[in-house]
């Protein structure tokens, strides 16, 4: 508070002596020096009261670049009221004033190879195979969002308090959904005062139960006057650059903290580069300003998705300026709007690390082909380009959300969060299928190479089973799984079960090794005939999974 005080105070001071003919003369004679005193202290009083108003309600920035709009419009009145040589001066700075607003404005203009190095990313050709024994972070957070409005009941004067922004974070090993119990309204705030706690719903078990977990909060985004968030955040660094919502995060005994990213303009007061996190107490209201490099442990998401959406609309524009992003377009290719958040996934990778995720199309309309995608650290910044098999062409998110549309056209189920993995080698998009109602179907895979391999089932797991299937059908045979040797065993089946799927069946059976295999008829036809007792020689996939794919199988008698 009180560096925004000495500023505005600061600001005020240099808009009066603009404003005021100093030199005390004016076109009708001159003022006394009583009069001038008197009028020096109205326009600076009137003069810090709209600066100090407009930062507390606004919770605009006070960069002294903010003062440039303002600076020709006081001299303007100052060169008015004042003649001589003062009116001269005045008349000068308002030239320069105009200036400086006009290099504002044009800013983008100038700036988009400045915006396109500071986004520049790592570029690679494919991510890493996924892990096939572990379970992706892929519960939709529309459906997590809707579990915690029924669970609603949990948290004491419901009447006063409704569900906050959704966001997903790693606590004890984790993976999470956490959403704040927000304020719904003045009166409710005014009433109530503090907020109960947060929801949490595990990110990787759709079948998990909202948990409401009680810690008492008074520095929210939906309180009012000194108490809101943003404007605690403002009163305490009026000048720091802050872009993107804040968000909450809880450390690993479950303290409720706030964040906000904060940095720098690209130029003028354009463009955003991220440097830091401002983290809040949310019960003290206690604040400190971290560099990125000292961003604590337990915090994932120090980068704003908002601040990463960003980076990628410089990265995927200004590659060769601005004027080319708006005419021409070589080399563009534009981010995806399908994320869950300001247009970008945040996703866990193997690494326990949370990543951004987006994948770029052409600007060309009609067009569903990825040109690549991005993975960014969400604590870090550092962000990583992949282009994908240059000699196949993958489909982008948008392709993927279709094909689930035309899947259950019937009934009218669609798609969320699709995020690409590489699953056994195999670039495929993973995405959560809701009803009308938001509630979560089923898991659907696909190919973003070969759209006609698909599959889709009640959990991850099963999905992957299925779509392992699917790749080691017909033409669409890849290696199983990057990282799985094959093998070859000779044994006795203990036990087999056999299910329709589609127009094929697919066999699981238990070898008297104790290990469990997986078979599709599309792949081997005579594996229908399959029966416990059986001596069998076959080749799989060394994948570690509970049920590992077979490639062959040779029913000894047969």
């Amino acid at each position: 508070m009180g560096q925004l005080l000495l500023i505005a105070l600061i600001g005020s001071f240099i808009m009066t002596l603009l404003i005021i003919p100093i030199s005390r003369k004016v076109k009708s004679g001159k003022l006394s020096s009583k009069n001038l005193f008197v009028i020096f202290i109205v326009v600076f009083v009137i003069s810090f009261i709209l600066v100090f108003t407009t930062v507390y309600v606004s919770k605009i920035d006070l960069n002294w670049t903010a003062f440039l709009y303002v600076l020709p419009v006081a001299a303007l009145a100052g060169a008015i009221l004042s003649g001589g040589l003062e009116q001269k001066l005045k008349s000068a700075i308002v030239l320069v004033g105009i200036l400086g607003v006009a290099y504002l404005i044009s800013a983008p203009l100038l700036n988009a190879e400045q915006k396109f190095k500071s986004s520049q990313m790592e570029e690679k050709v494919e991510i890493e195979a996924f892990d096939e024994t572990k379970k992706p972070a892929s519960v939709p957070p529309k459906f997590v969002k809707n579990k915690m409005k029924k669970a609603f009941g949990q948290v004491p004067n419901t009447s006063y308090y409704e569900i906050g922004r959704l966001q997903i974070q790693k606590v004890n090993g984790e993976y999470v959904y956490i959403a704040p119990v927000e304020f719904s309204g003045f009166f409710k705030w005014f009433n109530g005062k503090t907020t109960p706690g947060y929801f949490t719903m595990s990110a990787t078990d759709s079948s998990d139960n909202p948990k409401f977990i009680q810690s008492e909060m008074s520095y929210v985004p939906s309180a009012f006057l000194n108490q809101n968030l943003e404007r605690h955040i403002r009163l305490q660094y009026p000048t720091l650059i802050f872009y993107g919502q804040p968000q909450l995060e809880i450390d690993e005994d479950g303290k409720p903290f706030y964040i906000r990213s904060y940095g720098e303009f690209i130029s003028a007061r354009n463009g955003f580069d991220v440097k830091g996190i401002v983290l809040v107490d949310a019960k003290t209201g206690q604040t400190e300003k971290l560099a990125l490099a000292d961003v604590p442990d337990y915090i994932d998401g120090a980068v704003s998705p908002e601040t990463v959406s960003l980076q990628n609309s410089y990265y995927g524009n200004y590659v060769h300026g601005y004027w080319n992003s708006v005419v021409g377009k070589k080399d563009v290719k534009l981010p995806s709007d399908e994320g869950t958040e300001a247009n970008v996934s945040p996703i866990f990778m193997e690494d326990g690390e949370m990543y951004y995720f987006t994948d770029f199309t052409s600007p060309k309309e009609g067009i569903d082909s990825m040109l690549g995608y991005s993975l960014t650290h969400a604590r870090t910044g550092a962000a990583t380009y992949y282009t994908g098999n240059l000699e196949e062409s993958y489909m982008d998110s948008q392709g993927a959300l279709q094909i689930i549309e035309k899947e259950f056209i019937e009934k009218k189920w669609e798609g969320e969060m699709p995020i690409l993995y590489n699953f056994y080698g195999e670039a495929s998009w993973l995405t959560g299928v809701l009803d009308a109602n938001g509630f979560l179907q089923n898991y659907f895979i696909v190919s973003a190479a070969n759209p006609e391999v698909k599959a889709f089932a009640s959990t991850p797991k099963e999905a992957l089973r299925l779509y392992k299937t699917a790749l080691n059908s017909g033409s669409s045979i890849v290696d199983g799984t990057s990282k799985a040797e094959e093998a070859t065993v000779t044994g006795e089946v203990v036990r087999v079960y056999k299910e329709r799927v589609g127009n094929f069946t697919l066999v699981s059976f238990l070898m008297n090794s104790g290990e469990n295999f997986i078979v599709s008829s599309e792949i081997v036809p005579l594996a229908i005939y399959l029966q416990e007792g059986d001596r069998i020689v076959m080749t799989y996939a060394k994948t570690g999974e509970q049920f590992q794919p077979v490639k062959n199988i040779i029913i000894e008698g047969l």
